[in-house]
């Protein structure tokens, strides 16, 4: 993985991917939690392709602006692109974009951590004194 690698993911928006549905607003429009999920998402799947077996990533950064609503029954497409990587290539920024059929709806800014995840799920499990 290099700077300007990006990956892109699209959904349409339904009932389940509101606001409303969500909580996150009362209207029945694309929520803000699903949009910064499939920046995640696509951002998870462009560092997953290049990690070794045993190891992933998990989001430690989002700062996101959700700048224009879309209606029930659009496309919806999200673009994460590289524009750092940590000198040990353990983080990972992205610019993360999305777009619905009339224009951009969201915009900002994720990082990444790659972590292995044996020791990343022990080092989870031990917070319940297991």
């Amino acid at each position: 993985m290099q700077i300007g690698d990006f990956y892109e993911v699209t959904d349409a928006v339904s009932e389940k991917n509101t606001a409303a549905s969500l909580g996150s607003g009362a209207l029945p429009v694309f929520g803000t939690p699903y949009l910064v999920a499939m920046m995640e998402n696509a951002a998870l799947l462009l560092m997953q392709r290049d990690l070794p077996e045993g190891k992933s990533s998990v989001g430690v950064k989002m700062d996101v602006e959700h700048v224009s609503p879309t209606p029930i029954g659009m496309q919806v497409r999200v673009r994460a692109e590289v524009t750092a990587i940590s000198e040990n290539g353990k983080l990972v920024d992205f610019k993360v974009t999305g777009w619905d059929e009339a224009g951009l709806i969201g915009e900002g800014t994720h990082r990444r951590a790659s972590v292995t995840v044996e020791r990343f799920l022990a080092k989870c499990q031990s917070k319940l004194g297991k």
